[in-house]
């Protein structure tokens, strides 16, 4: 009984990390996008001037 109770926790604390490091992953990618995004505003800026 002890080994299924413990083997039902570890398999919910692994789908539960891969959750989090999939919307880890997520905000990261967001934030690359950010990053790029503004780096091209202000390219386009120096460009003009």
């Amino acid at each position: 009984m002890k080994k299924i109770l413990a083997t039902a926790l570890l398999v919910t604390f692994a789908l539960t990390g891969c959750n989090t490091i999939k919307g880890v992953g997520k905000d990261v990618s967001k934030a690359g996008q950010a990053v790029t995004g503004t780096a091209e505003k202000t390219s386009d800026e120096i460009r003009r001037n």
